[in-house]
């Protein structure tokens, strides 16, 4: 049952409303002042107010503007007797919902309440399937370093100062800006997300800063840009790395000056936006090359928040297993399977080279393909679809239950787990360079690491191509 709250000076009004409005089944209350009508509405949760404008103690459009302050959602439909277009109109700006005169006909007064009480109904429930839909998932792991990640987020959130967030492929960048984004004061505005590596060179800073009508050959209609879409948001720059040097040297104006221009528009506009930067380069080294400006990234670089690769935090894997585990059956809806302790030490084995996207890949492929429960054969065999296993044991070319006994039997001969981490390493790159004819630049894509950081692998586990 809906309940509303009548406030009105005149007894007889709010008795008149009163009658109308239990008979259609509300549940009503009155009071006959704005002050204490507004302390109701504090105390109360109302679904509608129908509030007269001209009262004592406190003005009708008052209690309007405070009561919209305190709970922006709460429909009002202003109520008076000195009804004119002009108070209508400033009701209507000031968040009413809409205006009867007094005294109200009685037909057109129960239609103004339901379509607000329905209006009302359909703002909450947008809401909550707005939160469903952009639900950011949890950073998991307890690791010292994703600890760290979380308490910088916390402190750094409620600022506006920008990010730049550095980490591998797959380890989790967008999820840290989303949560870092998420706890900000502009949580309730949008994040804008724009992929610099998907986007032509030539494209890119039409997508940032939008164009004009006939600015270029294919422009046939204006186009809003990222930066004034992320208008009092938050933009995220993913890949900033991969951003041509004209299209930073616009970003660098609109971080400095808060002002962009369209291509091919003369007009200067001004946005108010939070810039989130993440890349998966040395920017430094890309400094260095040329390919990127020192300026600029200075100006992104007000706190620096690195995403480690998942290979450095093992022992969050079981965490971001069992996760994904439950997830991934519930959505199949299928029972929870198991997964064996020396399954999950086969899984902290292997050397991830797609981080979590790729964790979540091979849970989503061992609840497949496995049987109730999850076994070290299971992870051996599955561990690369494509044939073989990258489990970064001694044998990289052994398969099924060999591999898994394999990396039983090798445990023993390794001092720490960095020996063990460093020999996997060497053996997955030997393995990748063989597959293709020691093609460094091939290999490097097909491993998803930049060739100057294969190259430095190579150097460091002297591999050397034998001879044919």
């Amino acid at each position: 049952m809906a309940k509303l709250l009548i406030i009105d000076d005149e007894r007889a009004i709010r008795s008149t409303l009163r009658e109308i409005l239990e008979y259609e089944n509300y549940d009503v209350e009155d009071i006959d002042n704005g002050v204490d009508g507004l302390d109701l509405i504090k105390k109360k949760k109302f679904d509608l107010v129908l509030c007269d404008i001209k009262m004592n103690k406190m003005d009708g459009m008052e209690v309007l503007e405070q009561a919209q302050a305190y709970s922006p959602d709460l429909p009002f439909i202003m109520i008076s007797g000195h009804g004119t277009v002009e108070t209508a109109i400033e009701a209507s700006k000031k968040g009413a919902f809409d205006f009867i005169s007094k005294p109200p006909d009685l037909n057109r007064l129960l239609i103004t309440v339901r379509n607000a009480l329905d209006r009302g109904t359909l703002v909450t429930e947008t809401k909550v399937l707005k939160r469903k839909a952009s639900k950011t998932r949890d950073i998991l792991g307890s690791s010292e370093s994703i600890g760290k990640i979380k308490e910088t987020i916390e402190r750094v959130a409620p600022t506006d100062a920008r990010v730049l967030i550095t980490g591998a492929n797959g380890s989790g960048k967008e999820l840290v800006a989303r949560w870092l984004h998420e706890k900000s004061n502009r949580a309730d505005s949008p994040l804008i997300e724009v992929n610099c590596a998907a986007i032509p060179s030539e494209l890119i800073e039409s997508e940032l800063f939008g164009h004009e009508k006939g600015s270029f050959t294919s422009a046939v209609k204006q186009r809003i840009g990222k930066f004034e879409l992320a208008n009092g948001g938050t933009l995220f720059l993913d890949e900033i790395g991969d951003m041509s040097l004209s299209a930073q040297a616009k970003v660098l104006r609109a971080l400095q000056e808060h002002k962009i221009s369209r291509v091919g528009g003369e007009k200067e506009l001004e946005v108010n936006v939070r810039v989130l930067a993440a890349t998966n380069k040395d920017l430094l080294k890309e400094i260095e090359d040329g390919n990127f400006r020192m300026d600029l990234y200075h100006r992104l670089n007000v706190i620096n928040i690195h995403v480690p690769h998942l290979t450095e935090r093992v022992e969050d894997i079981p965490e971001i297993a069992q996760h994904f585990l439950e997830e991934i059956c519930k959505e199949y809806g299928m029972p929870v399977k198991k997964i064996g302790d020396a399954a999950m030490l086969a899984l902290q084995a292997l050397p991830w080279t797609g981080n979590v996207r790729e964790l979540h890949n091979m849970i989503e492929r061992l609840i497949i393909l496995s049987d109730k429960a999850i076994t070290e054969q299971d992870v051996a065999a599955f561990a690369n679809p494509g044939g073989g296993t990258n489990i970064g044991a001694a044998n990289p070319n052994a398969t099924g239950q060999h591999a898994a006994r394999s990396i039983s039997q090798n445990y023993d001969s390794f001092s720490n787990f960095q020996d063990y981490k460093d020999h996997a390493e060497k053996e997955f790159i030997k393995f990748k360079l063989e597959k293709n004819n020691w093609n460094v630049s091939k290999t490097a894509d097909d491993i998803d690491i930049q060739r100057s950081h294969l190259y430095s692998k190579i150097e460091k586990f002297g591999l050397k191509r034998t001879a044919e």
